[in-house]
C-alpha cells in the first residue's frame, strides 16, 4: 500500500533527522549559539512541510482516514493537529524576524574614528 510506504519514510526522516536537530535546536538555545534562530528555521519549515504533506494527503484521499463527526473533525483532527501548524509557523515568523534583524545591523554602515 502506497500510504503506508510514505508514512514509513515520512516517520523516519522525522525519527532520524527532525528528531534529532530538534534537540540540537534546543541546545543551541539553552548555549546562545549563535546559529540557534538558523535550526529554528529549519526545524520549523521541515515541522511545517511535513504538516503540509499531512493535510494534503488526507484531503487528496478525500478525508476518508478521517472521522466524519464534526466534533471529532473540527476539535480533534483539525485543532490538536492544527497546533502542528501553529507552533512551527510562529516560530518560523520569529526565527526570519530575528535573523533579519541580525542582518539590518549587520548591513549598517559602520563609521571610521579618527
Amino acid at each position: 500500500c502506497r500510504s503506508d510506504e510514505f508514512t514509513v519514510a515520512m516517520e523516519t526522516v522525522t525519527a532520524w533527522a527532525w528528531g534529532p536537530l530538534s534537540f540540537l535546536t534546543f541546545l543551541a538555545f539553552l548555549r546562545h549559539h549563535p546559529a540557534r534562530y538558523v535550526l529554528q528555521l529549519i526545524v520549523s519549515l521541515g515541522q511545517l512541510y511535513g504538516d503540509i504533506l499531512y493535510f494534503g494527503t488526507e484531503a487528496l484521499a478525500g478525508w476518508t482516514h478521517s472521522d466524519p463527526r464534526p466534533l471529532y473533525f473540527w476539535v480533534y483532527f483539525v485543532g490538536l493537529n492544527g497546533v502542528w501548524v501553529l507552533v512551527p509557523g510562529l516560530l518560523l515568523l520569529d526565527s526570519c524576524h530575528q535573523l533579519a534583524t541580525a542582518q539590518r545591523g549587520h548591513d549598517r554602515p559602520r563609521h571610521k574614528s579618527h
